[in-house]
């Protein structure tokens, strides 16, 4: 979750903590982390922070994404998400459901075939705000429980397999 976002829709951040679904920092300001210096970086987080705890009433430690992935694949700066008491948390599948160009059949279709492909443990990565989105979500839940998923929070996985640019990469690498 956003900071300015909590801060901006305040009773839909609170029922989504309410309805049971984990809350995690998604930044405040949705910014290129890479392009922050180091302060900046922690003023950002630290915001973000704050107005999830006002505006949510839960702490969205450990859990981190960072805004379009970038900097998760730097190990200087996921050392300082860290060092904040955060775990950088990415994908292993995307729909690119922010294209505007992307129906919510291909975005359900990648999802789903994606995700069987992936298995077990598999994050995939959607936006609350693209209509396709929105048009493709109960079909994705749908298709991928027929084939025999179950869906979890991120706390539930195994924490070995939870995705992040560093180990995705360092496995990438071994397998080449």
């Amino acid at each position: 979750m956003q900071g300015r976002w909590a801060e901006a829709y305040p009773s839909t951040a609170r029922r989504i903590a309410h309805d049971g679904h984990l809350v995690g920092s998604h930044s405040h300001y949705h910014a290129r982390l890479p392009l922050l210096s180091a302060e900046g970086l922690a003023e950002d987080i630290r915001d973000a922070e704050k107005a999830i705890l006002e505006h949510v009433g839960v702490d969205p430690k450990p859990w981190f994404r960072c805004p379009f992935g970038t900097g998760a694949d730097d190990p200087e700066l996921v050392a300082r998400i860290e060092a904040l008491g955060y775990r950088e948390v990415g994908w292993h599948i995307s729909t690119d459901d922010w294209d505007p160009a992307r129906s919510a059949a291909l975005v359900a279709d990648t999802a789903v075939l994606e995700g069987i492909k992936y298995g077990d443990g598999a994050v995939v990565l959607q936006h609350t705000w693209p209509d396709q989105t929105l048009a493709a979500i109960g079909e994705i839940g749908s298709r991928l429980r027929d084939a025999g998923a179950t869906f979890v929070r991120i706390d539930q996985l195994d924490v070995d397999r939870l995705p992040s640019a560093l180990t995705d990469a360092a496995t990438a690498d071994s397998a080449t």
